[in-house]
Parts: structure tokens; sequence; C-alpha cells
């Protein structure tokens, strides 16, 4: 099994092609061998000159040693377990060497030519033997939308009886400008999905493996979930798992797609996995469940950025009932679901031949929300619409905050965060709570915090909502400071299939200017004491703005224990002065078990909800707790 990786200097360089030894961590003037559990890898020089540099990774396996440790009962026949392609075809054994021999390398990382680390290189990568039975043009779909050119060659079953055809096997050749750490965390996550299976079992710790090498591409890769269901040999548990933390890393919807586990017990939830098995595989188009290549197009999901078509389909092609939570919006309260804006991550990414990848919109965001809160000093954090939980599962890793409270008026979405939430360390997890309510309403229990968050919720609100909304977060909440942002709507004519006056997500009620955005928050900052500022956000055109605009709305005075309006300490519904119904709250403690939290529906105060959303059948029936104004500890 062999794998090298030339590197030939531009004209222009001041470095030696011979660097490419500093960055892989390996002297080119030795050959080196490195014991693995099932062989010995290699690494020498062929060519090691100013001008040109080739490094070759040799793999000797001992078919022996593959088969120890493998039970009688094995799936393979006897003799298939020692005669095999193994030693010979690029697949999951030349992954993990690259893992373990080149690690260094396919981390980034180099003490000695650190500038050339972030460089891109120009680079050819040649594999003489690929399995792959979806074919040549499997390969040209995984590798190219990554920047390399492909030349996959159909290797013959037999020279010399060329009328018995070709193999399964291809030669790869992949040239490209791209970094050499990019370079390796391809082949370290494609070649085994274009074999298709794996040497070794495969727990959830491969899910983290997976999403820590391709996190800067993946989530934007247009076959993500081919990929994702062959790397992870389409193991449905953790297929499911690995699209849902996906679509988190790219601000999507996991349930769009069938990423979200779904519970049995939970309602609804039978309905929505009788659909998602109606389909064929989960996340994958009906009767594909076992092909062997990638789709593109079609009914499947594949991207943010995969063609004009799917960013159609995207934007303007899928109605807000079509969502497995189910939670448009109504009157009382909205969901920031519809962050996932399809057309937004469309561009985000595009590049020149040899520049890096610019991360999507989605994450150019949520940095510049952590930014804004790091800046107006805040540590007590409001995500008011806090949707999956994107951006908590980002403020959770900033110690600078030391209390998070997420927001949302769908239960189902808040479980899917709690979800996410629950794969962080517990002493990390304890410093955030989840709340189930609807911003149109005031709540006494959300004053006092140092900053607040509306991150692409405006849009979602009806006009006529919106005073409530304001008068909820900005009078009554009434935050040190508050940080809003929304789509630019005139950005919108640059993105490719986006007919004129059409928004980014079926669910927007209005998608502001410039100017009407500048004009709502002036207004706002008058009438509730507030100064405000503005900044751009994601790719910026000299004549439209920035893809997203940002407000920063920082508070005039304190005034302690009242609000501008003089609130009362009973919140109240804005629009007809009843009671508002109490909130749910789901505190990121306690119990990993995720549905010990109760639903909550449209309950009148004072009532216990239980954990199917009925009334409650008794202490025994719930694990949470009803303490004060039927809080519910316990459930993450």
């Amino acid at each position: 099994m062999l794998l090298t990786i030339s590197c030939t200097r531009p004209d222009d360089a001041t470095w030696p092609a011979a660097d490419l030894g500093y960055l892989l961590h390996k002297n080119p003037a030795h050959v080196q061998a490195f014991e693995q559990s099932y062989g010995v890898a290699h690494v020498l020089y062929p060519e090691a000159t100013d001008e040109r540099c080739t490094a070759a990774l040799l793999l000797e396996i001992d078919p022996v040693r593959l088969v120890r440790g493998k039970t009688k009962g094995a799936g393979e026949f006897s003799l298939g377990q020692y005669v095999n392609d193994r030693p010979y075809a690029a697949s999951s054994l030349l992954a993990v060497a690259i893992a373990g021999v080149f690690g260094s390398a396919l981390h980034g990382r180099c003490r000695q030519r650190p500038e050339l680390a972030e460089t891109a290189l120009p680079l050819r990568i040649d594999l003489p033997a690929v399995p792959c039975k979806a074919g040549p043009e499997a390969a040209e779909r995984v590798f190219a939308p990554l920047g390399w050119t492909v030349a996959a060659t159909p290797l013959p079953l037999d020279p010399a009886f060329p009328d018995w055809g070709d193999s399964h096997y291809i030669r790869l050749e992949l040239t490209g400008a791209l970094r050499l750490s990019e370079a390796l965390s391809h082949l370290y996550v494609l070649l085994p999905a274009l074999d298709g299976s794996k040497h070794y079992f495969q727990s959830t710790d491969e899910i983290d493996k997976l999403l820590r090498v391709a996190e800067h591409w993946l989530p934007t890769h247009p076959d993500r979930t081919w990929i994702t269901r062959r790397y992870l040999t389409r193991r449905h548990s953790l297929v499911q798992e690995a699209l849902a933390r996906l679509a988190e890393l790219d601000d999507l919807n996991p349930e769009e797609f069938g990423a979200v586990a779904f519970d049995e017990d939970h309602p609804g939830t039978a309905d929505a996995r009788a659909g998602a098995d109606a389909t064929g595989d989960l996340g994958v188009r009906a009767g594909t469940a076992d092909s062997t290549g990638p789709v593109c197009g079609g009914t499947e999901f594949s991207g943010p950025n995969s063609t004009a078509a799917a960013l159609a389909d995207g934007v303007h092609g899928t109605p807000t009932s079509a969502r497995v939570d189910g939670s448009a919006h109504n009157a009382d309260g909205l969901t920031a679901s519809g962050r996932d804006h399809a057309a937004e991550t469309s561009t985000a990414n595009t590049t020149g031949e040899g520049e890096a990848r610019r991360p999507s919109l989605a994450v150019e965001r949520r940095e510049a929300v952590r930014r804004a809160l790091r800046a107006v000093g805040a540590s007590r954090v409001l995500d008011l619409g806090c949707g999956q939980g994107a951006l908590l599962r980002e403020l959770i890793d900033d110690r600078a905050f030391t209390e998070i409270v997420g927001v949302d008026v769908s239960v189902l979405t808040l479980r899917i965060a709690q979800r996410r939430l629950a794969r962080v360390p517990q002493w990390q997890s304890r410093r955030v709570t989840l709340r189930q309510g609807a911003l149109t309403y005031t709540d006494a229990s959300l004053r006092g915090y140092d900053a607040a968050v509306l991150m692409e919720v405006i849009e979602h609100v009806d006009p006529p909502r919106l005073d409530a909304l304001e008068h909820a977060v900005f009078g009554a909440a009434a935050p040190g400071a508050v940080i809003v942002t929304t789509p630019n709507g005139e950005y919108n004519v640059l993105y490719e299939g986006m007919e004129p006056g059409a928004f980014r997500h079926a669910d927007h009620r209005f998608e502001w200017s410039r100017a009407e955005f500048a004009d709502w928050a002036q207004r706002v900052s008058e009438k509730y004491g507030y100064t405000v500022r503005f900044e751009p956000v994601g790719p910026v055109d000299a004549a439209l703005g920035a893809s997203t605009q940002l407000a920063v709305f920082t508070r005039r005075t304190h005034d302690e224990g009242s609000t501008a309006h003089g609130e009362s300490a009973t919140p109240v519904r804005e629009s007809t002065g009843e009671a508002r119904p109490p909130a749910t709250e789901l505190r990121a403690t306690g119990a990993r078990d995720v549905d010990s939290a109760p639903i909550m529906s449209e309950p009148t105060a004072g009532t216990e909800i239980g954990g199917d959303g009925s009334a409650p059948r008794g202490a025994e029936a719930r694990t949470g707790t009803l303490v004060g104004d039927s809080e519910v500890e316990g459930g993450l």
C-alpha cells in the first residue's frame, strides 16, 4: 500500500521544496519505520531537492495481525481473512497510518515552519490502488469540491485479459494548491468513505474523530451525507448523530434530513420515524439506501452550497409546515429554527484557487456575536430564540460567560439543544439553563442579565408583534446590552438562484435593508434608553453592504429593580393583558436523560405538565421536580 505526496516549489517562493520534511516532521535524509498494530509503516523520500520533494508512505500489512483478536463468528469466510486486498488497496488502514505517522501535519502543527503550515502548497498526491465500487465518478465528486483536480483511472481486472473489464479499483491522482493539513484531512476521511468499510470496530468515538478532522470542510461539502454514511460504514445510529452534529457546525436543521435521534416514547416522534423510514435510510433519497455512489441534487440533502438548484429548493421550496418540529411561528411566540439560511451559506465558502476556504456565514455570525459579547463585558447572557443551541454550544466553551440562558418557544427544538449540550462535560453544562417561553411575553426571571442576543430572530416575527417583542426584551428584561443580527435584504441580489424580492427563508416575515434596520434600531434605542452601533458580518459588497447586519445596543443607565416602563413583577401578556403561561425551565445539570423534562403546550398558570404534554399522572410518572413557578429541574 503506497501513498506519495509531492510538492513543487513555485517560481516566486523563497522556501525550498524539501521543507516538506519539516511539515511532515520526517527527515528526508533518513528512511524511518513505525510499528502499527497491523504491520509496519515506512516513510522515505524518493526525491528531496530545492525545486521538488516527494514523500512516500509505504505500508507493509501483515494479514495474520489483521486476523488476531477476531471472534470465531467473524463474517468473513476463513480464507478471505488472509487473502484479500487489504495489503495493497488504500483503505482505513492507510487513514490510520496517516493519523499515526503524520499526526502533527494532519493537525497543521509545525514549530520550525509555522508560516509554511498555513500556506497553500502546489501538491500532487498519488495512490496506485483505491477501492471504489461507486466508480471513478465518485472520487471526482468527493475530491473536486475541495479544490482538487482529480484523475481517477479504473484498473483492469487483469491486463492480460482486457475482455474481463475493469475492477472496482482506481488509480487516483490529485493535484491542487492546498495546505498540507487540509490534504491529509481529505485523505483521512475520504479514503475510508470510498472503500465503504473499516478494519476496526466503530463506536461513538469515531464521530468525534470525523468532526475533529473534517470540521472545516465536511459541513459544507455537497455530498456530506454520503461521505458520513460511508465513513461510518452505514451504522444508522452513528450516522444520525454525526449528521446532527455536522448540522450544528453550520447552523442547519438536523431534523429536516433525518439527523435527529427520535424518541419512540415521545409524542409525535413515532410518526416522524415512520415518515423518515418511508423515504429509505434517514437523510438519503428513497431507493438509495444501499447506493454506493454519492447523489448530487434530487431530494437528498446535499449541503447548502452544492448547486443553484439546491439553493433554490432550500430557500424557496421548503414550506414551514414541512419541518419535523412543527413549530412554525404563531401569534404568541417564535422559534429561531429559521436561522438555517441555505442562501447564506451558498457563497460564503467560495474562494480563489490556493486561498483559505472562508467559514460559512453561520460560523462568522456566531463568532461576531461572541466578540460583541466580550466587547461589552458580558458574563451573564441570554440567548433569546436559541433554536437548537448552536450559539450556546460556542458560548459554553468561553469561560468569560459564567451564566448562559437559552430561551425558545419550541420544546422539540430545546430537546435538540439539550442533546447537543449533553456532549459537553458537566462542569461546563451546569452554566447553561434552557427555558421554554415566547419572546413576545415579559418574564421577570429574565431581568438583570448583562446581555441578551437576538440572533436571526426578529425577521421571524410578524411586524404587528414587533412592539411586544421590543417591550419584552428592551423594556421588561432590560439587559445591559442587546445584540441583534438580521439579514441584509439588499445583499440578496448577489445570491445565485434567488428571485427578486424573495427572502432567504420561507418563514421570514421581512428582510430589512440597511436603512430600514438603522431606522428601527434608532427608534428602539431612543424609546428604551440605549445607544446603538452597527457592524458588518460576512462577505461585504462595496455597494450593497454585508450579508448580515449586526447592531449592538448598550443601555445608557441602569435603574436597579425596575424597568423602563415600571413593569410589574408578574409576567403579562402584552396584547391582551392575560397572565403569561409559566415558563418551563430545563437546567443543563443533573441527569443526562433529556426526556425527564416535561413538555409544555399552552397550560394555565399553576398547571403541572406531564412528560407526554398531558396533565400529570402522579409523582411517580415524573423524574423532574416541580419547584416555584412551574420550574422543572433535571432533564439534561
